[in-house]
Parts: C-alpha cells; structure tokens; sequence
C-alpha cells in the first residue's frame, strides 16, 4: 500500500515545479503520515482505509490525507528535538519541514491532515511573481 502511493505521489509531483529533492521530502513526509495513521489512528492494522488527495494551482501543493480510525488530539501532536536520540518521533518534524502548513482536523471517527506547500514565498501575488518582483521590491 505504501510503496503505491508513494509511486503515485512522485508520478503527480513530477507535474510540479519542485525539483527532485523537494518532491522526495514531500513523498517522505506523506510516508510518515500514513505509517503514523497505521501505527496509532488503526493501532498496527495496514488494511484500513486511508484517503489521500494530491492537488497543485500555480501557488501550491494541497494533500489532504483523511483515515477513520482512532481520532487525533492535535495539542499532543509534537515532533520531538533533532538531540533525542531513540527511534521513531520523526514524522511530524519531517512533514513540518516539506510542507508550509500542517493542520491536524480531528473528526468524530479518524482525522483529516491537510499539509500546504507554497510554491513561491507567503504573501508574492502571482503578478509580482510574473515580474520577478517579490514583496519589498
């Protein structure tokens, strides 16, 4: 299952603008959640479904990946420090460095993540980006 979507996610992230070392941080990151929702939304189990969404404007990147398991609490949701070294932990420090915005939706059954990548800096209006002019310029 894993090893599909991550096929699916580079074939759609190579109609993207993002280079190869961005669009694999970002199949990464996707990685990371869906092995956490199997691990504690499902409790271990990899035959649940887990809805995944890839879409791209001229701005950005939108994934939205929903699972009906166990629901999340997102104040408890925290990547741990580069420094402690122990397995696992990582996931969310990794989609929090691919991806702009990170937003757990806790749901009455499962969650909904939604991660925004920006394809060009917060705040460039798509005119001043045409004109190679950024904010302040």
């Amino acid at each position: 299952m894993l090893a599909d979507m991550r096929r699916a996610a580079r074939e759609f992230l190579n109609s993207t603008p993002l280079n190869e070392m961005q669009s694999e941080l970002i199949v990464l990151a996707l990685d990371e959640a869906c092995t956490n929702i199997i691990r504690h939304a499902y409790e271990g189990r990899d035959d649940c479904p887990i809805h995944i969404s890839l879409d791209s404007d001229s701005d950005r990147i939108v994934c939205v990946i929903r699972d009906f398991g166990k629901s999340c609490d997102p104040k408890k949701i925290r990547g741990r420090e580069l420094d402690d070294f122990r397995p696992g932990g990582l996931g969310v420090r990794i989609m929090k460095t691919a991806f702009d915005e990170v937003k757990f939706d806790p749901r009455p059954q499962g969650t909904e993540l939604t991660m925004v990548k920006y394809l060009r800096p917060l705040g460039e209006s798509a005119s001043h980006a045409r004109n190679g002019q950024t904010n302040g310029a």
